[in-house]
């Protein structure tokens, strides 16, 4: 065998869903920030993703998150998300992972009962406390970036539902929220298929018609995940709900989503439905939660919105070496449109 690359990863998985982190074989990527280094990947060197995400190596429900030195003055270490279809400015699920990871394999001094650290993620810092004990990274707490609300009770129109009501806000992504049990659903495992089905339908459709920017990165805009939103309950000190996220390119978070859960947050305060300090459990649709909180209320970009914290547990469930022979017909994998939903 006459190797050409040979990659270093930990695999890790936080509620069921599979976040895995480089920890070898790549020296640096252009650009000052993360999210420079993001968009460079992105634009001249997706090959990355494609050789570990595509088949044969990889899977349409998993991501591989890149750990950078970085250069922000506040962060320890930086990291960038990368998806079975795209780059994310920030991921709560990849976030609990990468710092599971850095903790255990020793990247980064893990300090017992809590360990802090800093992250630059492309869409900011992002702030960490870690519970530790007999060595391992037992939870993980984050301090999110600013999330905020773009359009709410906004009517759009659907191919195959008709009009639909529903709502658009930044979570560290850009979601399209939706009333599951008005469409019938109880976010159960056997809809998972339909749900994706039809929760890439609905993402086309909103981000056509409601066109969304971040206001402070012109970089990180249009829709790109559907949360189908379950009932939400009362209680002891706060609420609970169900939610199901539709990830590109058409499968389903199996966690309960970091991202998905801030722009919830962001909805439900805008509407009313949960104060500052008051805990929200989140429940994927296997099962597993995070808990979550509203710390801080602020604005971005003029528009009003809040900085939540996650906490969620992650597991390492392994240690890989990804090669590539030079004489492989397939050095950046490939996407059939059986499992990869979309891909022609």
């Amino acid at each position: 065998m006459k190797m050409k690359r040979m990659i270093n990863v930990v695999g890790v998985h936080v509620g069921g869903e599979r976040n895995d982190v480089i920890t070898g074989g790549v020296l640096n990527v252009p650009g000052k920030t993360m999210l420079d280094k993001m968009l460079y990947l992105q634009n001249e060197g997706d090959d990355l993703r494609r050789f570990l995400l595509h088949e044969p190596r990889g899977s349409v429900t998993q991501c591989i998150n890149l750990v950078l030195p970085s250069s922000h003055p506040e962060a320890d270490v930086g990291f960038i998300i990368m998806e079975a279809e795209f780059y994310a400015a920030m991921s709560g699920s990849n976030t609990i992972c990468t710092v599971t990871a850095l903790l255990e394999t020793g990247m980064f001094p893990m300090q017992e009962p809590v360990t802090h650290l800093t992250l630059e993620a492309p869409g900011g810092i992002v702030k960490v406390e870690a519970a530790c004990r007999d060595g391992k990274c037992v939870s993980v707490k984050f301090s999110n970036v600013p999330c905020f609300v773009y359009a709410l009770d906004k009517v759009i129109e659907v191919p195959g539902i008709g009009s639909l009501t529903v709502d658009a806000a930044y979570g560290g992504m850009n979601y399209v929220l939706v009333d599951a049990a008005a469409l019938g659903y109880g976010i159960t495992p056997d809809e998972a298929g339909e749900l994706s089905e039809v929760g890439e339908i609905i993402k086309a459709a909103a981000a056509e018609q409601i066109p969304v920017v971040h206001p402070e990165y012109p970089d990180i805009h249009t829709i790109n995940q559907t949360l189908f939103a379950g009932p939400l309950f009362d209680v002891d000190g706060g609420k609970r709900s169900k939610n199901g996220v539709i990830v590109s390119p058409g499968r389903l978070d199996r966690s309960p989503c970091g991202t998905g859960t801030s722009a919830r947050l962001a909805v439900m305060h805008a509407k009313g439905q949960i104060k500052p300090g008051e805990r929200f459990i989140h429940e994927s649709i296997i099962g597993s939660t995070f808990s979550a909180e509203i710390v801080e209320l602020l604005t971005v970009g003029g528009l009003p919105g809040i900085r939540p914290t996650i906490e969620g547990s992650a597991w390492i469930t392994g240690f890989h070496q990804y090669v590539l022979d030079e004489s492989d017909p397939f050095p950046t994998g490939y996407t059939l449109s059986d499992i990869w939903r979309g891909i022609k």
